[in-house]
């Protein structure tokens, strides 16, 4: 039996290692790259908060954004109770870019939607400039893309001094290469698939290991749990492979699991159905547009001389909106304590203001609570906190702090970066062992054949 699975394994293998080598060592590298991100362009995201100083009203940073980026289009804005962030603007990008923003992991509203983008929004001013106010795009379906093409840029300003500190073009940063690489994007849809199928073998490929690893006798499991490290270069590669490859399988089977999401809609699909919850999430609510009436009925009557003629229609009036600072301040006053607030800016007459605020010491980044504004009075339309969510909402938000092995701080990323690590290294050592073993059967033959 061991030998089928041997050949499973195999086979899987060196189907899909080369892959799986690319996909865990960008892994790697995109764990830490919110703090990267951050220790290599501080003047971003960091100013000096001057003492007793107060935070310039929105509309001013807005004019100085305006003054920096003369044809910006604000899509929205964050702001952190922290006095020493900048404040984030997002701008508009392209609509959907090459591999199509706000459907890239996610069809637009639906699932989950973009949890992942309030979670950080991958090195953004940290928790998510690229709009922890949007469930829209990244952490839903699996469907086009990957997710981070149309994606606008972000402009970073000092509160203070209305002074822009900087601009972030996600898709001209090497964390984008990173991403697209680690996705398959770089391959359009069917790079997509090739490492979504990838990722199915991997899954195979570890619960094989499993299998072959475990060990026939008791006297046996030293040596499987134990790197011989004063052995030769075969005997240090085998255990290399067999003996690292046990512990980190289970982490390695979590973050490949996990990241089916990205690669198949039927995964996400799956985990909803799963969880007994709808996957479309539900329209938001619209602003009540003052002075707008309903059209009164069309009557006919017969004609009289003595009807006076129609006048014209006098030009209609746009109803002045709320503005950002009166928006922020209602969302402090939902949220008192919470460490940052996205404004999601409306994009129609119609629209509302979305705000999305995250609580000190959330489980994660993306456990936020949300709440929809009259974009014309600033009443407030609607609300959910995490915990109303449901439940398909709740563990698919889960599944990017997971995958990135950020959902319990540092020391989950460092395992999640040394397994990352260890997985690259298993396609090469593997690869050594049954080149090893071919040698072997060959020098055998041969001895047998001039016998």
């Amino acid at each position: 039996m061991k030998i089928f699975f041997r050949n499973i394994h195999l086979y899987l293998s060196l189907v899909s290692g080369l892959i799986i080598a690319i996909v865990c060592l960008t892994g790697g590298v995109l764990v830490f790259e919110k703090e990267l991100e951050q220790a290599w362009h501080p003047e971003r995201y960091y100013v000096a908060a001057p003492a007793a100083a107060q935070p310039l009203p929105l509309a001013q940073l807005t004019a100085a954004v305006k003054t920096y980026k003369a044809d910006a289009k604000i899509a929205g804005v964050k702001v952190y109770a922290d006095p020493t962030r900048t404040v984030e603007f997002n701008l508009a990008g392209a609509p959907g870019g090459p591999s199509g923003e706000h459907k890239g992991e996610g069809g637009q509203r639906k699932a989950e939607g973009g949890e992942a983008r309030s979670e950080a929004g991958r090195g953004q001013g940290a928790e998510g400039s690229r709009g922890q106010g949007g469930k829209a795009g990244a952490e839903g379906k699996g469907g086009k893309g990957g997710g981070e093409g149309g994606r606008g840029p972000v402009v970073f300003v000092n509160p203070y001094t209305a002074t822009v500190t900087g601009e972030l073009n996600y898709r001209e940063t090497f964390f984008f290469t990173m991403m697209a690489l680690h996705r398959g994007m770089v391959g359009g849809p069917i790079g997509k698939l090739v490492v979504g199928v990838s990722t199915v073998m991997f899954l195979f490929i570890i619960g094989t290991g499993i299998v072959l690893w475990w060990p026939a006798s008791c006297k046996a499991v030293k040596q499987r749990l134990t790197v011989k490290w004063s052995g030769g270069w075969k005997r240090l590669n085998h255990d290399l492979h067999i003996v690292l490859g046990f512990y980190s399988a289970l982490f390695l089977f979590v973050f490949a699991f996990t990241g089916l999401a990205w690669s198949f809609e039927w995964f996400n699909k799956g985990i909803y159905a799963v969880t007994n919850s709808p996957m479309q999430r539900p329209e938001p609510p619209v602003s009540v547009v003052p002075g707008a009436e309903a059209t009164a009925p069309v009557t006919t009557s017969p004609p009289t001389a003595t009807l006076p003629q129609p006048t014209a229609p006098s030009a209609p009036t746009t109803p002045a909106a709320i503005t950002a600072d009166a928006a922020l301040a209602r969302a402090r006053e939902l949220a008192p304590a919470a460490v940052s607030y996205a404004l999601q800016l409306p994009k129609d007459p119609t629209g509302s203001v979305k705000v999305t605020t995250l609580r000190p010491h959330a489980v994660y980044d993306n456990a936020t609570d949300e709440a929809y504004l009259d974009q014309y009075s600033g009443q407030v339309l609607s609300q959910q906190t995490y915990e109303q969510r449901s439940l398909g909402q709740r563990v698919r938000g889960m599944f990017k702090p997971v995958h990135t092995g950020s959902i319990f701080g540092w020391p989950s990323k460092i395992i999640s970066l040394v397994v990352c690590v260890l997985g690259f290294t298993f396609p090469i050592t593997g690869t050594i062992l049954w080149l090893n073993r071919l040698r072997k059967a060959n020098k055998k033959q041969r001895k047998l054949a001039t016998a």
